[in-house]
């Protein structure tokens, strides 16, 4: 009894070494039919007539405050010299315009940080929101 690559026509359970290719030609066959529907309307682009601006954007950066802390704990607002109550009168007057000014706070290296934390707390207090510190890294200890 020997093993035959085919089967007899009387024995169906014989052994059969090659691919039957049919249904893989049959699904490449869709594939290509479905490509081939899909690809025009994919490139398909309407053709509308749009408005061309000839604005330029807007580069409008908000104003800022300069405030500063010397060593002596005396206070400036823009280069001039002011008290603590005037200080914050100031702050909450900045703190209503429209766009709010970002605070830029400026500290003498010898100012104790507790001076320069009220006048964050001030600022906080008068409603401004945009606290940024201004240092000067050329500055020699």
């Amino acid at each position: 009894m020997a093993i035959t690559p085919f089967a007899d026509d009387d024995n169906d359970s014989g052994l059969m070494n090659e691919i039957n290719m049919t249904p893989l030609v049959d699904v490449m066959l869709v594939l290509l039919i479905i490509f081939l529907v899909t690809i025009p309307a994919m490139q398909h682009a309407v053709k509308i007539d749009l408005p061309h601006a000839s604005s330029q954007p807007a580069n409008d950066k908000p104003a800022h405050v300069d405030v500063a802390v010397q060593a002596d704990g005396s206070l400036l607002w823009d280069g001039r010299a002011l008290s603590a109550d005037a200080l914050r009168a100031r702050l909450a007057e900045a703190a209503r315009t429209t766009p709010q000014p970002e605070l830029h706070l400026r500290a003498d290296r010898k100012v104790p940080y507790e001076r320069v934390a009220d006048v964050m707390s001030a600022a906080q207090a008068g409603g401004l929101t945009k606290i940024g510190f201004i240092t000067d890294p050329r500055a020699k200890p």
